[in-house]
């Protein structure tokens, strides 16, 4: 009689974390269990993450989460610290108020005001 096979349950493929896992050159065997633990972690982190970034759009009465809402939530939050250097070399966004100058400026360059 065959030995049943544990299937875990996880919204990240353990297979794929396995395979990043072991990139690394010092990483030898990685047991069953590691990669699913690591796929619920990583399923914590971005819930706690996006939550406090959907308070943030929420607070600022938006209703789509922008880059912006991401990179204040990092900024403000303790637990995120560690992803500042990350968002360093992101692209700078624009202030809701540039992006409607831009607009305006654009909306005028088509109808020929000036």
């Amino acid at each position: 009689m065959p030995g049943k096979k544990r299937k875990y349950n996880s919204r990240f493929p353990p297979a794929r974390i396995k395979k990043i896992m072991q990139t690394d050159k010092e990483v030898g065997k990685v047991a069953a269990a590691v990669p699913v633990i690591i796929s619920r972690a990583l399923e914590l982190f971005l819930k706690s993450l996006l939550t406090k970034s959907c308070q943030i759009t929420q607070s600022k009465h938006s209703r789509t989460m922008t880059q912006a809402h991401l990179r204040q939530c990092i900024e403000t939050e303790k637990h995120f610290e560690f992803l500042k250097d990350l968002m360093s070399r992101a692209p700078p966004v624009p202030s809701p108020q540039e992006d409607n100058g831009a607009k305006g400026v654009r909306a005028a360059q088509r109808s020929g005001n000036p």
